[in-house]
């Protein structure tokens, strides 16, 4: 499975929410590195960051390069935080065009630096 690495800075701003008792965040990614574009998305989450006890997911269309190959793609992410943090994070299986038709795979997160492997 090839692999490359990335970084992203984010835009991130506040929206009204969806649902009670839920936040709802809209978001630009500027991806760098193996992964060069931008990516849009949103992020519903709930529970309370600041006692270290929430969960969120989120949907982003990236649209650039990875590794030389052009198009679009959608990552989606779920991820908790309580006694143990999980994160998962994702091409969407039949969400890419162009050159990125058919990708499948992971992406690892440090802060904002990225290990993607497809």
């Amino acid at each position: 499975m090839p692999e490359t690495t990335a970084a992203f800075t984010i835009d991130l701003k506040p929206a009204d929410p969806l649902l009670e008792a839920t936040a709802r965040f809209d978001f630009t990614k500027n991806w760098t590195g193996g992964m060069v574009g931008t990516s849009t998305g949103l992020m519903l989450s709930a529970g309370d960051p600041s006692t270290g006890k929430a969960g969120y997911v989120a949907l982003e269309v990236f649209s650039g390069r990875i590794d030389g190959l052009n198009g679009t793609v959608v990552l989606q992410q779920f991820g908790t935080m309580s006694d143990e943090t999980t994160l998962y994070y994702e091409f969407v299986p039949g969400s890419g065009t162009g050159q990125l038709a058919g990708l499948l795979g992971k992406l690892k997160l440090d802060g904002h630096d990225v290990t993607v492997s497809y």
